[in-house]
């Protein structure tokens, strides 16, 4: 017998509104009841599979042991529930939308994206800007692009080219970096969300002892490009985001060498299904426009005078 004919939807889906929003009228206006009705559906749900799935206290009602067990796989099969249902109201092979980091985005991306449009002009790209890994299996993203060690559970991730690190500064704040030892005496600008640090620049540079001078903070990597191209100082950067304020003379590197993090862009699909067409033809031509770019190229220090 399919364990699924033991229990009616509605209490099922009771049972895990009242786990997720942690109170009976919380849960009924998330699922558009009564509270009365809501609190009839979890008790025909504790009835039929023999279980307390909640403890009633005043302030609220709390999952059992077993009850959070079975909470979370039911939060997890309504979440695919519900992104399989809004797929079917989607045209795939026409509609993309793309995870992808706002820095990424508005840095590199959207500045490249016409010539995805003008080879594709049947497709329709929507970009949602986030930081967090999101599982293309749960909800409406068909792709995102990532960038970290790789490793992720449940998820296709392939790997599209390393992460490249340089410090850049504004030309005649360069004109004070002769040697790499001057970067103490100058002021330095730092990201408090970087997923790297000086020492992965200066490590294989053969100057680790070096210790960077003090300057602006900012809690995004677009502040410090910016501040480093108004003269504030000297910033480690990521290929990606400096590549085009070096191309139009904003920025310059004041030293040869590029070195890679270990960490790397992926593309991230669905682990569970096929690519459809919108799919595909995105990630050939982000593939085929990051290798044009020669992203993810690194090269030594300069040899001495």
């Amino acid at each position: 017998m399919n364990p699924l004919n033991r229990i009616p939807l509605p209490a099922l889906r009771a049972v895990e509104a009242v786990a997720r929003c942690g109170t009976l009228r919380a849960a009924a206006d998330d699922l558009g009841v009564t509270p009365g009705a809501v609190s009839q559906q979890v008790l025909l749900a504790e009835r039929q599979l023999g279980l307390t799935l909640f403890e009633r206290r005043p302030g609220g009602m709390t999952p059992t042991e077993r009850g959070r067990e079975i909470t979370v796989l039911l939060s997890q099969g309504f979440a695919r529930i519900g992104a399989a249902i809004a797929r079917a109201g989607r045209d795939l092979d026409n509609v993309l939308t793309v995870s992808v980091a706002p820095v990424f985005a508005a840095r590199w991306l959207i500045w490249r994206l016409p010539r995805f449009q003008a080879a594709h002009p049947g497709i329709r790209v929507r970009f949602d800007a986030d930081l967090s890994l999101l599982n293309p299996s749960a909800g409406e993203v068909d792709l995102c692009v990532r960038v970290g060690r790789g490793g992720w559970p449940g998820v296709n991730a392939e790997r599209l080219f390393p992460q490249v690190i340089f410090p850049v500064c504004a030309p005649e704040l360069a004109r004070s970096l002769r040697t790499h030892g001057d970067l103490a005496h100058v002021p330095v600008i730092r990201e408090t969300r970087a997923n790297f640090g000086w020492q992965d620049w200066l490590g294989p540079e053969g100057h680790p002892d070096v210790v960077p001078g003090e300057g602006p903070v900012f809690s995004d990597a677009m502040l410090c490009l910016d501040a480093a191209m108004t003269g504030a100082g000297v910033y480690l950067t990521f290929e990606t985001l400096a590549v085009d304020a070096l191309a139009n003379g904003r920025l310059v590197e004041p030293f040869h060498g590029r070195h890679a993090t270990q960490n790397h862009y992926w593309l991230v699909t669905a682990e569970d299904r096929r690519p459809g067409r919108a799919v595909r033809a995105f990630s050939r031509w982000l593939k085929e426009e990051t290798a044009a770019a020669g992203l993810g190229r690194t090269r030594g220090a300069a040899p001495p005078p």
